[in-house]
C-alpha cells in the first residue's frame, strides 16, 4: 500500500495488486473513517492493513467496474456506496444508493456522471486541497498522461459524457485519481483541474 497525499483531515493511499482492474484508493478521513473506492479481491491481510490506518466504514463503487467480493468487504463492516443503476447492474442491493442523497459528510459529497456506465459517479473531497475520484469517467490514454474523457464501444451515453466533461472544466480541485493508475507513472496532482481541464478542450473545444 502506497500513500499518495498527506492532507491536515485525511490521507490518501494506493492499493496495490489485489487482482483488481481498476486502481483502488483508500481515504483515511477524520471524520468518516476508511473509505475504499472500488473493491479489490478480498485478502484478509489487505483488511488487517487497512483496518490499522483507519476503520473500513465506506465501499463507494464509482462504477460496477471495481466490483469485487462484495460480500467479504460488507463482512468486514463496509457499508455499500454506489449510484442505483450500478446496484441494479450487479444484481445486488445498496446501503446507500445515491440518489437524492449526494454527501456523505460535510465535506465530502458525489457527482453523478452516468455516460461510461448508466450510474458512473465521482466522488468528491471538498475542502483544499480538493480531490476527486473520478472512476472510469476519466482516463489515462497512456501511463504518463492525465486522465481526460476517452470513447468505448460500450458506453452507455457518449452523449453523456462529453455533457458531464463540459461541467469538468469549471470544477476545482487540486489531484485526480481514475481507474487507469499506474503508480509512479500516472500524474495526479497538484493542479489537476487544469491539467484535466487543457486536456478536455483538445476534445470538447475551446467552448
Amino acid at each position: 500500500m502506497q500513500q499518495l497525499c498527506h492532507f491536515f483531515d485525511r490521507d490518501i493511499y494506493y492499493i496495490e495488486g489485489g487482482g483488481a482492474t481498476p486502481a483502488v484508493f483508500y481515504i483515511v478521513d477524520r471524520d468518516a473513517g476508511g473509505i475504499l473506492v472500488n473493491a479489490p479481491v478480498f485478502r484478509p491481510d489487505l483488511l488487517v492493513s487497512l483496518q490499522a490506518l483507519a476503520p473500513l466504514n465506506i465501499l463507494f463503487l464509482p462504477s460496477r467496474f471495481g466490483a469485487a467480493d462484495l460480500d467479504h468487504w460488507r463482512n468486514a463492516g463496509a457499508c455499500l456506496v454506489a449510484q442505483l443503476a450500478e446496484g441494479q447492474s450487479l444484481g445486488i442491493s445498496l446501503d446507500i444508493p445515491l440518489g437524492s442523497r449526494l454527501r456523505l459528510t460535510r465535506t465530502i459529497d458525489f457527482l453523478p456522471m452516468g455516460g461510461r456506465t448508466d450510474g458512473s459517479c465521482a466522488l468528491r473531497l471538498r475542502n483544499r486541497p480538493g480531490a476527486v475520484f473520478f472512476g472510469p469517467i476519466l482516463e489515462s490514454e497512456k501511463p504518463e498522461c492525465w486522465p481526460t474523457l476517452i470513447p468505448h464501444w460500450d458506453d452507455s451515453s457518449w452523449e453523456n459524457r462529453v455533457f458531464g466533461g463540459l461541467g469538468l472544466q469549471d470544477l476545482r480541485y487540486d489531484y485526480a485519481f481514475a481507474d487507469s493508475f499506474v503508480s509512479g507513472h500516472t500524474p495526479f496532482g497538484p493542479s489537476a483541474d487544469i491539467y484535466i481541464a487543457d486536456q478536455l478542450r483538445h476534445i470538447l473545444g475551446p467552448d
